[in-house]
């Protein structure tokens, strides 16, 4: 019994199912220039919440949303939860210590900033 023919089948598959699959991306949903760092540092992901900021408008996990409904969602959140920030690099200061007064006010800690990295 010839197997060729199943085994090509199950290649064709394979290459079929490898290319129709979407691969996570890492992209933000606003259009955020960030700052650069001239350090950098590998972090081991858990459970983690994606806040975006730019000067007009704010995401929280991929999602336009009001900077009232942001706090709501946050005030739900446990407190080791980690929350990546992501703030474009034209953003008033204001923006930024409001978030911060936010998380400050609600115990979230575990803040990391993303920025673009020096190259």
């Amino acid at each position: 019994m010839d197997l060729t023919p199943l085994i090509d089948v199950v290649f064709l598959l394979l290459i079929f199912f490898i290319v129709a699959s979407e691969f996570k991306k890492n992209e933000t949903i606003l259009n955020l220039t960030l700052p650069n760092s001239t350090s950098t540092q590998k972090v081991v992901k858990k459970k983690e919440i994606m806040i975006e900021i730019s000067d007009n408008e704010v995401a929280y996990n991929g999602e336009k949303i009001s900077f009232s409904l942001l706090k709501d969602n946050l005030s739900k959140m446990k407190k080791d939860t980690p929350i990546n920030v992501k703030i474009d690099k034209e953003v008033k200061y204001k923006r930024v210590i409001e978030l911060l007064d936010i998380l400050n006010k609600l115990n979230l800690n575990n803040l990391l900033l993303i920025t673009k990295e020096n190259k």
